[in-house]
């Protein structure tokens, strides 16, 4: 099996999937568990890349797709709606909710739907913080997948969706 560049010293190898699938007697398809773990190894290094490009305008991943979440919805939603569009739970939620409401990015109101709940809004000193990192964000993410043609993105996008699709057999009891 070929390193590719990019891949990283500690990325696994096909030999490494052979060597522990036949270690317990197994008849995984060794290269079915290489490209798992090689994804998981990459999710895991361009999670922390991500932390470090969205250090630089002071905020994390999950503060970013927050805000980036509410300007795409008009600038407006309850906790539970963000919890579910950003895939983590209400208690999550709160405490990016109270990191960003500390620097004046978004606000919490009573909703006008719902006189009980509140809902959590993007302020202008947020949209500000969105519209300044936008050239550099954007610009950064283009060239995360530089090496890719625009073929080879959708191919990568198709398969992408196709194992995510999958996420289920890690996570099922």
């Amino acid at each position: 099996m070929t390193q590719h560049p990019g891949t990283g010293p500690a990325a696994p190898t096909l030999d490494q999937a052979r060597r522990q699938i036949a270690r317990y007697g197994l008849t995984a398809d060794p290269q079915a568990v290489l490209v798992a773990a090689r994804l998981m190894a990459a999710g895991a290094r361009i999670g922390q890349a991500g932390e470090v490009h969205f250090g630089r305008f002071g905020l994390s991943t999950g503060r970013y797709r927050l805000l980036a979440d509410l300007e795409d919805h008009g600038g407006e939603k309850s906790p539970s709606q963000l919890a579910a569009s950003l895939g983590v739970t209400r208690a999550t939620v709160t405490g990016l909710v109270d990191g960003l409401e500390r620097e004046g990015l978004v606000a919490r109101r009573p909703s006008t739907e719902d006189g009980r709940g509140n809902v959590v809004i993007l302020t202008a000193r947020g949209a500000d913080r969105l519209r300044d990192l936008a050239p550099e964000h954007f610009t950064r993410m283009q060239a995360l997948v530089g090496g890719l043609s625009p073929e080879e993105c959708a191919t990568f996008l198709d398969l992408l969706a196709r194992v995510v699709s999958g996420i289920d057999a890690l996570t099922e009891d």
